[in-house]
């Protein structure tokens, strides 16, 4: 079955982001590659944009990666935040939903605080300080 991973770009701030959501999430990065790693035949990367990020990997749970790269001024990319995304992550229990909630949310916005809801989930809705847009749920255990 193919799988689908989130790959998130952000202008100039994919390392602090990403330090970030280690920080929230916990692991470690499985990759990361700086502009200046990387040969660009034809390509000239300005001094002060080689040290940003141009891939960057942080495994969630088992079977999801969260990806990442900067967009760079310099090759004509433009970061435009919209609000036609989420990144919706599934938690483990009421208090795990809790604890990253609050961490996503504190620097940015709540958009729908965590709350049960009339469809049985724990759920609410934040941007975090960066402008990505997260749908944060607990599930608990239905009676049969």
């Amino acid at each position: 079955m193919a799988q689908i991973h989130p790959y998130l770009n952000f202008p100039g701030t994919t390392e602090e982001a990403f330090t970030f959501y280690r920080s929230v999430f916990g692991g470690e990065f499985t990759s990361l590659v700086r502009f200046s790693d990387m040969p660009m035949a034809g390509i000239s990367i300005p001094p002060q944009e080689a040290n940003k990020i141009m891939h960057i990997a942080l495994p969630l749970g088992r079977d999801h990666v969260l990806m990442a790269s900067d967009a760079l001024e310099s090759l004509g990319q433009v970061v435009t935040p919209g609000n036609s995304v989420y990144l919706s992550i599934q938690l483990d229990s009421r208090e795990d939903a809790d604890r990253v909630f609050a961490a996503l949310s504190r620097g940015g916005a709540v958009e729908m605080p965590l709350a049960d809801q009339v469809w049985g989930d724990y759920y609410g809705s934040c941007r975090d300080r960066f402008g990505i847009q997260w749908m944060v749920i607990y599930s608990p255990p239905r009676r049969p």
